[in-house]
């Protein structure tokens, strides 16, 4: 099921480059220079690999 970055929440799973992640914190921006706002998550997997991605809040990603 695929969802916007604006609708994801913390303990979230959700697939980035094939690899599930479980999501530990969100944060949303205010709208700047390309007129959307950006959200921020921080994510970690099973063998506790950290990561961070800054998308724009329509960007779709799949959820398990």
């Amino acid at each position: 099921m695929k969802k916007k970055a604006k609708e994801l929440k913390k303990s979230e799973k959700i697939k980035i480059a094939g690899k599930i992640f479980t999501i530990e914190n969100l944060e949303i921006s205010d709208i700047g220079k390309q007129g959307t706002r950006k959200v921020r998550i921080e994510a970690k997997d099973e063998k506790g690999e950290k990561i961070v991605v800054i998308r724009p809040e329509d960007y779709p990603f799949e959820t398990e």
